[in-house]
């Protein structure tokens, strides 16, 4: 780098180029692809700092809270590198993202490149030409407010995750983690589950029917429209709505009619061939605003609705967007549109749909959300005038175009006119003969002018009432039919004679509440003041990750593994999972955040409370300090009834019957539960099913022809097997319990082999039997080594062994027929030669933003690794398959990319790691936070 020049830093690669081309040779972009420092794990830290004040959470929480920072492994080269840039420069420019975590990131730049020459902070809401110069010419100093705000959430993070993860180890499963906004997001879930588990359907009828103008003549005549019976005998009719949980009338529906199969068919026989008269009738004008611009929240239920992404998958694409220049930041709180986007929107409407469609003033719109602290303006198409789909459709693709369309439509939108039309609201009735009038209801809405939806019309989460309503009866919006807003009653008056057709009976059962979809739970948080919209995707993906919650098509399914947790915290530390404590320390960040507060202060409040050290002082230490006894059986058992109840083991869950007596240090009746059941569908009868099962011998397949002994097919956790049936050992009684054990466990195991994918637990036969318990099969000896050669089948299928060296055979058929040739010429061929069958990835993680590949985790012969097929990155030692997150994933394989072809570097000493306090730069405010950066 030639000197003079002046160093921009940004995140990432794909907005370090595209920042470059915008600026010239006076100046080099540089990414330092995301986050270069972290707290580590105590594991990682020097020797002597373990045994120090920083050796638990790398944190010292008695002088400050002060955090312990080292350089990611896989960063140091890059923060080399960034240093070498920066010593021939006579400026530095911090271009991260305005928000919290980017303003936090410039900070951990500055601590750990020292820089000797002027740093200016460079923020922009969109990567455009005009941006990135108005953005060098409006530079300002370090936020250290904000800093201190995401510093204080990564430490509270490391304390709450560090104290309770632990005794969810040793009470639940291990490997478990509770976090500050995961923990609650779970328990959203499971309580959403419960009330399903606890739910009584309720039965009650209803009447419809088809009804148009008796006047023949009517300009309306033969406009038919659809009706549902309210009113019979002056008495309002049950709907589904009128019935609480418990499959009961709710209080406020007392003096209803429940109507009951035998009196919905009497009163449509007494209907029938009568006439039907208009009671009344009233029509209201209609006007609906158009929804406000996207926030990420926003963003995430609408992309997730429309267009069926995950919020994970919907700030991808967002951020790949975004870093290429056609839409503004995608992390906001904000609804507000700048003076110059509200021009481009409503110039873009005017003309495309025509000046009608436009207001005559701008639309504004405020933010509702509490402690809104991201950028300052919504998601939408980038620059001070818009492209539409049509003129980006040859550059983007996929993902990418269908979120841009949606962003563009929803701006344009935010900016037209109100949806102008009528509802009208019709009564009509028919005297029966033994239940009094029978009166009918039905609405209906005319859009006379479309406006704003003419662009977009928002989506809305699943009405668990959706069928009651009187206005989707009447336009057919029942399953498959038009949406309300399409529906058109006839022109009447009252006293207008109707003609009533296909009067039917019909019954119907109340719905269980509806399990949280990604959208419904990225609302439920945000409206109850819980994490940060730019954390949703991340929570969602992490509670997905640890296996407490799972996917079903749209719906968030909790495992039992989450119904153990959550029951844990709510018994044993309420007040982290309690939604308002929760949102107020949600508050608590804003506050610093804004300068309000201090973090020192804020973290002494959290973690030791009044300071009394007791449980009930308010603060986590003393939850812990304190925590008494936790009974794991108790929290693992979920009753069901009648002596069953379902248990959370450490190899799944499983259901076992304690009414049925059994011999002393023998366990009671169990059975697996299979994977595909869900919590709300395990009923009694299903759990006595599974019991039967487990305590079947099997199908009886013969007897063995070598050993004489019986093969049997049976169901078990992993699928159906073949196992051998083995006499039981032979074991002097007079041994001791210990000597007895170890007797039996030398005893000869029996073979056992899972049943081929061609094969059934109906369809098994001996001789498959029989050709599964060869396994493994001998091949023969390797004539260069002299070592043997097995066929096998293996967890990710079938595969050749010899030694410790493995090859994977096409099919399973393969094991039985493959010859000594055929695997020696296997041997010859690469391990994953083309067009061999690779093992399957340990986890898929999407698709990279970049290269638009799809990018997995395979297990390789150095340890797990990250490739998009073309470029490899072994997963660095401080994070796990499980946990990486995807973003993390991008950063690293783009790392890999831009490094280049690897070269040896000289051998030289490893300086020891050294401890050396961090002083923040000159800010607006003195700084508060402390740091310690290894070098």
């Amino acid at each position: 780098m030639p000197a003079g020049r002046k160093l921009v830093i940004v995140e990432s690669p794909a907005k370090a180029r595209k920042i470059q081309g915008y600026l010239g040779d006076d100046y080099v972009v540089e990414a330092s692809v995301g986050h270069i420092r972290d707290l580590p794990q105590p594991s990682e830290m020097p020797t002597e700092m373990k045994k120090g004040p920083y050796g638990k959470f790398a944190v010292d929480v008695d002088n400050g809270f002060d955090p312990y920072y080292s350089v990611y492994g896989d960063k140091k080269k890059k923060v080399a590198e960034l240093k070498r840039y920066l010593k021939d420069a006579d400026e530095l420019y911090l271009a991260t993202d305005e928000d919290r975590e980017g303003e936090a990131i410039a900070w951990h730049l500055i601590e750990a490149l020292k820089p000797k020459v002027p740093v200016k902070r460079m923020v922009f809401h969109e990567i455009t030409k005009d941006a990135i110069t108005r953005a060098l010419e409006n530079t300002r100093e370090l936020d250290t407010d904000l800093v201190d705000a995401q510093e204080t959430r990564r430490i509270l993070d490391r304390l709450y995750g560090y104290e309770v993860s632990p005794v969810l180890w040793r009470k639940v499963r291990q490997g478990l983690s509770a976090g500050r906004v995961q923990s609650v997001a779970t328990r959203l879930v499971v309580e959403r589950e419960r009330e399903r588990m606890a739910f009584v359907s309720a039965e009650y009828w209803d009447v419809t029917g088809s009804f148009s103008l008796a006047d023949t003549t009517h300009d309306d005549a033969g406009t038919a429209f659809g009706a549902r019976l309210v009113e019979l005998d002056g008495t309002r009719v049950a709907s589904g709505r009128d019935f609480d949980d418990r499959g009961l009338l709710k209080s406020s529906a007392k003096g209803v009619s429940h109507l009951d199969e035998a009196t919905a068919r009497a009163v449509v026989a007494g209907l029938d061939g009568s006439s039907f008269t208009v009671r009344s009738l009233e029509t209201k004008p209609y006007t609906r605003r158009p929804a406000a611009p996207f926030t990420t929240s926003t963003l995430q239920q609408e992309a997730s609705r429309k267009l069926r992404m995950t919020s994970r998958q919907a700030m991808r694409t967002a951020q790949g967007l975004y870093e290429n220049g056609y839409i503004t930041y995608m992390r906001t709180d904000s609804p507000a549109l700048s003076t110059e986007a509200m021009n481009a929107a409503r110039g873009q409407a005017a003309e495309l749909y025509g000046a009608d469609f436009v207001p005559q003033k701008p639309r504004t719109y405020a933010n509702k959300s509490k402690g809104a602290q991201e950028a300052h303006e919504a998601i939408r198409p980038a620059g001070d005038t818009f492209r539409t789909p049509a003129q980006v459709a040859s550059e983007i693709s996929g993902d990418q175009f269908r979120l841009y369309e949606l962003i563009w439509k929803r701006t344009v939108a935010s900016q037209m006119a109100d949806a102008k039309g009528s509802t009208a609201s019709v009564r009509l009735a028919a005297a029966t003969p033994d239940h009094g009038d029978a009166v009918f209801a039905a609405s209906g809405t005319v859009i006379t002018f479309r406006g704003f939806l003419a662009a977009y019309e928002e989506s809305s989460d699943v009405d668990r009432y959706a069928d009651d309503s009187v206005e989707a009866v009447t336009s057919g919006s029942g399953k498959g039919g038009k949406k309300a807003g399409e529906a058109r009653l006839p022109q009447m008056s009252e006293g207008d004679a109707l003609t009533g057709e296909d009067l039917t009976a019909d019954g119907h059962s109340t719905s269980a509440p509806p399990r949280y979809t990604e959208a419904s739970i990225v609302k439920a948080l945000e409206e109850l003041g819980i994490g940060r919209p730019s954390t949703y995707a991340s929570t969602i993906s992490t509670i997905q990750d640890r296996g407490y919650v799972l996917s079903r098509g749209q719906a968030l399914v909790p495992s039992w593994v989450a119904f153990a947790v959550v029951r844990l915290l709510e018994e044993h530390f309420d007040r982290l999972v309690d939604y308002d404590f929760t949102a107020t320390m949600e508050a608590g960040l804003d506050s610093i955040a804004a300068g309000e507060r201090d973090r020192v202060a804020w973290l002494e409040e959290f973690y030791r409370g009044d300071g009394s050290g007791s449980r009930d002082s308010g603060g986590l230490r003393g939850l812990i300090e304190q925590l008494g006894d936790i009974d794991a059986r108790e929290i693992n058992s979920i009753p069901l009834g009648e002596g069953v109840q379902l248990r959370v083991g450490r190899y799944g869950p499983y259901v076992e019957d304690l009414a049925v007596e059994v011999k002393e240090g023998e366990n009671p009746p169990r059975a697996s539960v299979p994977d595909d059941v869900a919590p709300d569908e395990l009923t009694l009868d299903m759990a006595r099913e599974f019991l039967a099962a487990g305590a079947d011998d099997g199908k009886e397949l013969g007897t063995h022809p070598e050993s004489g002994h019986p093969i049997v097919a049976k169901s078990g956790r992993y699928g159906p097997y073949v196992t051998e049936v083995l006499p039981e050992p032979e074991i002097d009684p007079s041994l001791s319990a210990a000597a007895k054990k170890k007797a039996k466990a030398a005893a000869p195991k029996p073979r056992t082999g899972s049943l081929l994918k061609n094969m059934t637990l109906e369809s098994v036969t001996l001789e498959d039997a029989l050709r599964i318990l060869s396994l493994p099969r001998v091949v023969g000896k390797d004539p260069e080594t002299d070592v043997e050669i097995t066929a096998q089948n293996g967890r990710y299928g079938p595969y050749l062994k010899k030694g410790t060296d493995s090859r994977t055979l096409p099919d399973e058929e393969s094991m039985f027929t493959v010859t000594l040739e055929e695997a020696l010429e296997l041997y010859k061929q690469p391990k994953r030669g083309r067009g061999r069958t690779a093992a399957p990835p340990l986890r898929e993680i999407g698709t990279d933003p970049e290269t638009e590949k799809p990018v997995v985790i395979k297990d390789g012969r150095f340890g797990a690794y990250i490739t998009d097929g073309e470029t490899n990155r072994t997963v660095p030692r401080e994070l796990t398959v499980e946990s990486i997150t995807p973003e993390r994933a991008f950063e690293l394989l783009a790392e890999k990319r831009a490094q280049g072809p690897k070269k040896k570097p000289a051998a030289k000493k490893k300086a020891p790691a050294k401890k050396t306090t961090a002083k923040k730069p000159a800010a607006k405010k003195a700084a508060s936070t402390k740091a310690a950066a290894k070098e």
